[in-house]
This record gives structure tokens, sequence and C-alpha cells, in this order.
């Protein structure tokens, strides 16, 4: 079924498959960062993304997958650049069950489905693989990635900052004096083109799809919700951070340094000044610094959460047994030739 308005009626509810992603707007209430929201999935059309969005509705109540299609079936649409991708679903049993009617209608769809960077504290994952068993597929959940976060609770940021390690707190207390910070809340051309020459001053690669990521940030401050903080030295930016705040937490998008002026720890400096802001003014209960194995990244969090990969095959389509028969004789040859 070409994405479009075709319909399909599964039990007595109805699916429905889009290739606009306005139809997502209507699921903006369950938003729990902005790579919920309609306005990312938005930039991602934008910029290019072939939207493919399911969505299931029964007497009022509407479930939505945001999905894109592959060469080889279907996976979720999302970005190196967005933390985790979630369904666009009502908790409970209701939602559930819509999302069942999604995985059941999906068999008519593709013979495999990837959905990757589930999140499962809030049980994304595993409804998701159970929806999708129940719809008949042959189902594999398994990990993907690290998410870092620091569960605010009831501190501020003077006894937050007593907790770390004492290499960042003499760090902070030896360089801070030797830079001035900045902390915006709106966007500013300026600020963001000090922060673009600092990252390709920094140890960092070329930033990948950087159009997309200057739109998602004058987006962010249209509703108030970025956080960019610049440090300079001697009047000269050497350090800048791309943060924003939603719904109670605060997200650590980007963060560079100067390596030429690596020595007076501006990083450190700037980051110890949008922790600070976030936790005395903006009062956000959980910081979330995204995903990756950087060491860095644990002397600032406390907590590790998983993000999973959940691969689905129909049982049914030859083409889903003719890809596992491709991806093990790639596995096999991969070992062969590191043996």
């Amino acid at each position: 079924m070409a994405a479009g308005n075709l319909m399909a009626v599964t039990s007595d509810a109805t699916v429905s498959y889009h290739d606009r992603v306005s139809k997502l707007q209507a699921f903006d209430h369950l938003a729990r960062s902005p790579f919920d929201r309609s306005e990312w999935y938005g930039l991602l059309a934008r910029f290019g993304a072939q939207p493919h969005i399911v969505i299931a509705g029964h007497e009022g109540k509407r479930a939505a997958l945001p999905l894109t299609r592959t060469r080889s079936g279907l996976q979720s649409l999302n970005h190196w650049f967005a933390f985790a991708w979630r369904p666009l679903a009502e908790p409970g049993p209701e939602g559930d069950a819509l999302l069942r009617t999604i995985a059941k209608d999906l068999r008519g769809q593709a013979p495999v489905v990837t959905l990757d960077f589930l999140p499962d504290e809030d049980g994304s994952a595993t409804r998701l693989r159970a929806a999708f068993r129940a719809a008949g597929w042959l189902t594999r959940l398994e990990p993907r990635d690290t998410n870092h976060v620091l569960a605010v609770g009831s501190r501020d940021f003077a006894t937050y900052w007593a907790q770390r390690p004492g290499a960042m707190r003499t760090t902070l207390k030896r360089k801070a004096k030797k830079v001035e910070v900045e902390l915006l809340t709106e966007f500013d051309v300026s600020a963001w083109q000090a922060y673009v020459d600092i990252y390709n001053r920094s140890w960092k690669t070329g930033e990948r799809d950087a159009d997309l990521l200057e739109a998602f940030a004058r987006s962010e401050g249209a509703l108030g919700h970025l956080r960019l903080g610049v440090a300079r030295h001697q009047g000269v930016p050497v350090a800048a951070q791309f943060w924003t705040v939603e719904h109670g937490s605060a997200f650590i998008h980007k963060l560079a340094y100067d390596q030429d002026h690596a020595k007076l720890s501006a990083g450190t400096t700037l980051s110890a000044a949008l922790f600070a802001h976030v936790m005395d003014t903006d009062k956000v209960a959980l910081v979330d610094f995204g995903t990756g194995e950087d060491g860095y990244k644990r002397d600032w969090m406390d907590t590790e959460r998983p993000r999973y990969r959940l691969t689905c095959l129909d049982p049914l389509q030859p083409a889903a047994w003719r890809l596992v028969a491709r991806k093990a004789a790639d596995r096999l040859a991969s070992h062969l030739r590191r043996g």
C-alpha cells in the first residue's frame, strides 16, 4: 500500500498511510523530547527524508509510527542527531491495541521492519516487541547504544557540583575566571556562527547535516527552548554548546572547544554555567546527554540507560529470509577476513 492517504480496515480500527508529516501534529501532546514532535519530523522531511507514516485509529483514539522505506523494508524515521525514537501512542491497553493493529497491517507493507534507538524506561521497546509478536512477526530486540542522563531530583547546582569528581571542581576553580560566558535563550546569528567556527576548529570531524542542525536550533529558539552558550577568552570565542529545554528536561545536543585554547578548559566552565542555569533557573528534573560511549559524559551524568534495536521479520515473506541469509553470509565473510 503506497503512502498517501490510502486506508485499510483491520478488525474495527482504521489504518492509514501518509507521506506528509503534518499528520503527526495530532500527536504532539505525547512528545517527551524534541525528537517526538511534528516539527522535528518536518525538518527531516524538509532535508530529504521520505516519510512513510502509519496511523491507526478507533473511536477517537489514535497511534502512529513515523517510518521510512528502505531497500529491504521499513525502518523508523530518525536521524543520527536524535537521542531516541519512540512510538506515538497513549500508554495503556488502548494504545497497545492500536500498535498491534499497526503491526498486523504492516505485514502487507514490508518483509522487514527495523525500529532503532528505542528507549525502554518508558516501555517503548517492550510494548513494540509485544505488538509485533502478537501480529505474527518474528522479533529480535538487542542493545543499540547507551544514553547518559542526570536525574536532578531536589538538588540545586551547588549540591550537584559538590558531588562531581575533585579534578573537575579544581579545574573550574582555577580556570573559570579566564573566560567570559554568554548564555542565550533565543537564536542569535552571530552566536551561532561562533559555534560553527569553534566546531570547525575543534577535535571533531566536519559537521554532517549542518543546515539541518541550524534549522533545528532556529526552530527551538522560536519555541523558547534554546539554551546556547558561548565562552570567550579576551573577546575571542573558544567554546560553544547547544542545549534545549522542554517538558522538564534539558537536552545537551552539541559541544565543542577550540583545540588551540584547550588549556583554558573553557568547555568545563561553559558546561558548569549551563548546568547551573538549567538546574537553578529552568528547574529541570532531568539532564539528557544523548548517546555514545564518551568517557567524559560519565563525569557529568549519574545514570546510563540502554537504547535498543527491534528487528521484525514476516515469516510468510520469502524476501525476509533472503535478507537473513544475506546478512548471515556477510557476517561469516567478515569473520573469515578477520581470522
